[in-house]
């Protein structure tokens, strides 16, 4: 079994030349596909493709099988952070180490770029011909969902709502259950679908990748607080300056990092009915002390 470090560098290995293909033998489209590759090869840590992967891999399908639906699920969050960094949304500067999209392309352009990811995402998850047709209906509708109004879209329309007034805990956790959880957990369970899992396996997945990404959103949320923005690539002190209530401003700093502690627990523990989760354990163990 490949070494943790080892194991991810061949799942990127797979993902970013997918990613740079998709869009280079297309005409040109006045610019579009320039903003569209800019923030979707600019980085970051691709988590959510390698969480498709790696689950299809501990159900015991094949992860090339599942690579289509990976890097779709990446074109998403590209798309998702295209629209977030908006003056119309957050309003951000920066992201991953650069000006955001519409500070380079202009706002119409990031808007279409952001539009253009997203519809691109189905293309590619469709292209996954070598699957069984019913795993791919149920991955690709697993996929929408999550990004949609149901899941991601829809915590977007919350954190807009919420912003400049007091919301409970409650709300918030829905909030973020939506924009961060969806989409971070229809990733992992998709891979169990493409491998042809079993209810169990699904329900234990998508636990294990709700609970990450609740850690991984708190976590954020500190980061946003006492994070370098040279080492996040990203603007410091946006939750604050535009009034957004987080768990750092409802539980405190010490009390995010105990929470993201037994959240991560918890997703290890999700994954008790598997023969080999190292992997999976080790990647949410790592999320806990993240700087970026």
């Amino acid at each position: 079994m490949m070494a943790f470090s080892e194991q991810m560098e061949a799942d990127l290995s797979m993902i970013e030349p997918v990613l740079r293909r998709c869009f280079q033998d297309r005409e040109p489209r006045a610019g579009l596909y320039e903003a569209m590759t800019y923030s979707l090869l600019a980085g970051g840590k691709r988590i959510r493709p390698i969480l498709t992967l790696e689950t299809c891999r501990m159900c015991g399908g094949n992860p090339e099988q599942a690579l289509p639906f990976a890097c779709a699920v990446e074109m998403i969050h590209t798309y998702s952070l295209i629209h977030d960094d908006l003056p119309c949304m957050d309003d951000d500067d920066l992201r991953r180490g650069r000006p955001t999209n519409h500070k380079v392309f202009g706002e119409a352009m990031a808007v279409l770029a952001g539009d253009g990811l997203l519809t691109a995402a189905f293309e590619l998850a469709l292209s996954a011909r070598d699957l069984e047709p019913g795993r791919m209906v149920a991955a690709t509708a697993c996929l929408a969902a999550a990004a949609g109004d149901r899941g991601m879209v829809g915590g977007q329309a919350l954190d807009i709502a919420a912003e400049g007034r007091g919301i409970s805990q409650k709300e918030l956790e829905q909030l973020q259950t939506l924009k961060t959880g969806a989409l971070i957990s229809a990733a992992a369970e998709i891979g169990c679908i493409v491998a042809g899992g079993s209810r169990e396996q699904r329900e234990a997945v998508s636990l294990y990748a709700r609970k990450l990404g609740r850690a991984f959103q708190i976590r954020d949320d500190m980061l946003d607080v006492e994070g370098d923005e040279k080492t996040l690539g990203k603007t410091v002190g946006s939750d604050n300056a535009n009034e957004k209530a987080t768990f750092v401003t409802m539980l405190g700093l010490n009390a995010c990092r105990d929470v993201v502690s037994r959240l991560t627990e918890e997703a290890v523990s999700a994954l008790s009915q598997f023969e080999h989760p190292e992997f999976l354990h080790r990647l949410a163990e790592t999320l806990i002390d993240r700087k970026k």
